[in-house]
């Protein structure tokens, strides 16, 4: 018998200003007692979800169960900046941009992830929490605009659409004078993450049995599948992990997954003194030239997000302290672009745990006989989230496509350098890539 036994669930901080701002949820629905199912779901967030409805459409009449750790909408999924990016947003280069072919077919599938999202926010209700007004790049120094006119390049080449932007345009359009320089590309979708998942959720809880506050401790594969909670557990016929870097708390792809946490800041209401004092549009979303400068959005309910700092944290938590820490940063970062916000305070802090290999790609497939894994979205959680979650249902109902193909066929995550070498070689290296941001910080 194989068991896969967890070494930790996950256990995320309060104070996720996406998941706080939103009515509070109706009490859990916690596994008690043995259940049988067709398939178990472990993970509620982007994949998850994608894998569940993906499921229910191939599989009309299976007994789905997905279950999650924590509240759903409450985790990594409710974290993020709430971008799904169709352009090539490859973060380990100076730009974001890969090879011509690569990002050809990643663009595909990011389409293909977006087109996903589109019909479960029409089915389910949720264009609230769903803006597809695209994305701004900013940048504030010579770097950075170096940077950002490769990329111009780069999409001209693709044959992508782009809109480039002055220091004027961007003034007009977010209110500060802070950015230099800029571009629009007009094929991002913008998410209330928290408010996306929870409705989806929701919404897909009409045709699946979903479980919150139920952390999988074990699963068990002699004869027949069987994964235990605390408090019950499940047979199933097939078993699928969405579980993005947690894989590896269940021993799999062990040493190949490096878990860092990125942090973000959400500032109060502005008052209607403080709205007119910004200017700028409603609501507008923009990520800095540099992939390690800072990440800027206005929300439709007039709040300021703003999101930098990243820790390398392979134990896969983070602590009040580190949130303080990078806390300060984000005021600094709030501070120089909006000067004009006297008197608005941060009013929720969080950080959010993703996963990435060294070689930019998934942790997916068949891991043993009935038993799936999707995970490792390489910080593109909320698209490639989708889209392997989608996949590896197919995968586990045995259908067949070309992004299925392309996808199983990638190599698998990479074996990282033993300690210490690997704790100091990520974190000099995060330091720097942040240094050289300089004031996109």
């Amino acid at each position: 018998m194989t068991t896969f036994a967890a070494s930790m669930v996950p256990r995320d901080l309060p104070g996720s200003g996406w998941y706080e701002i939103l009515p509070a949820p109706p009490a859990p629905r916690v596994l008690e007692g043995d259940i049988s199912a067709d398939w178990v779901v472990v993970g509620a967030g982007f994949a998850g979800l994608a894998a569940a409805r993906r499921l229910a459409q191939l599989r009309d009449g299976d007994k789905i169960v997905v279950l999650d750790a924590q509240p759903v909408g409450f985790g990594s999924a409710g974290r993020n900046s709430g971008f799904m990016i169709d352009l090539p947003h490859e973060l380990n280069s100076e730009n974001y941009a890969g090879g011509l072919e690569a990002d050809r077919e990643q663009i595909a599938m990011n389409r293909a992830a977006i087109d996903f999202a589109r019909e479960v926010v029409a089915e389910y209700g949720l264009s609230d929490c769903f803006n597809p007004c695209g994305k701004y790049h900013g940048a504030s120094n010579a770097h950075g605009l170096k940077a950002l006119a490769e990329f111009e390049r780069h999409l001209g080449r693709l044959g992508e659409p782009y809109e480039h932007l002055d220091a004027a345009d961007l003034r007009r359009i977010t209110g500060t004078s802070f950015y230099l320089g800029g571009s629009y590309t007009p094929g991002a979708v913008i998410l209330q993450p928290a408010a996306y998942i929870r409705g989806f959720a929701q919404g897909l809880s009409r045709q699946v049995a979903l479980y919150e506050n139920s952390p999988v401790w074990e699963i068990q594969t002699d004869g027949g599948l069987k994964v235990i909670t605390p408090q019950g557990s499940g047979r199933a016929g097939k078993v699928i992990l969405t579980v993005n870097g947690h894989l590896e708390s269940f021993g799999l792809f062990a040493r190949r997954l490096l878990h860092i946490f990125t942090y973000a800041s959400m500032t109060q209401a502005m008052s209607d003194r403080q709205i007119r004092a910004l200017g700028g549009e409603k609501e507008w979303a923009l990520i800095p030239a540099d992939p390690m400068g800072t990440t800027v959005r206005r929300t439709r309910d007039n709040r300021i997000v703003i999101r930098n700092s990243v820790t390398f944290n392979p134990q896969k938590a983070t602590n009040d302290a580190q949130v303080a820490k990078c806390g300060r940063q984000h005021d600094r970062s709030f501070a120089a672009r909006f000067p004009m916000l006297t008197g608005l305070e941060m009013a929720y802090r969080w950080g959010g745990l993703l996963c990435a290999s060294t070689n930019s790609v998934p942790a997916f497939g068949e891991i043993e006989k009935g038993v799936f894994a999707a995970g490792c979205q390489n910080a593109l959680g909320v698209c490639k989230g989708t889209f392997h979650g989608k996949l590896i249902a197919e995968l586990a109902t045995g259908q067949q496509s070309d992004f299925l193909s392309k996808v199983a066929a990638l190599a698998a995550p990479k074996r990282l350098p033993p300690e210490p070498f690997l704790s100091i070689g990520a974190r000099l290296h995060l330091w720097h890539q942040q240094k050289k941001a300089g004031s996109d910080l």
